[in-house]
């Protein structure tokens, strides 16, 4: 049976960086282009998410585990970022009735 280690290192660095680039493009479009704030908040997940495949394979490839480390607390960010962001997304939505992103000008005095 085969390693996690053998299994990464028989796809090329290039494919890793290419689909990472690939989701995070996709996050980035998300946040720029749409309004809800719920979905631009899984967009940013995604953009996490692209840059924890990147430094995941990069740490496998290099025989170094502070790649590894680093994903670990951009998961711990990640997950706080989740509870105080959904927190304030069902604020908005009590005072507003939206989730809509242009409907927090009306939170303005």
């Amino acid at each position: 049976m085969e390693t996690v280690n053998q299994v990464i290192k028989g796809v090329p660095l290039n494919h890793y960086i290419l689909l990472s680039a690939i989701i995070f493009s996709i996050g980035v479009v998300g946040v720029l282009i749409r309004r809800n704030a719920i979905v631009i908040f899984m967009s940013v997940e995604l953009m996490l998410n692209a840059v924890n495949l990147l430094l995941t394979a990069f740490s496998v490839y290099h025989n170094d585990a502070s790649g590894q480390v680093f994903v670990f607390f951009i998961m711990a960010l990640a997950a706080a970022e989740v509870a105080v962001g959904l927190a304030i997304i069902v604020m908005i939505y009590r005072n507003t009735n939206s989730t809509d992103v242009n409907v927090l000008n009306k939170l303005k005095w």
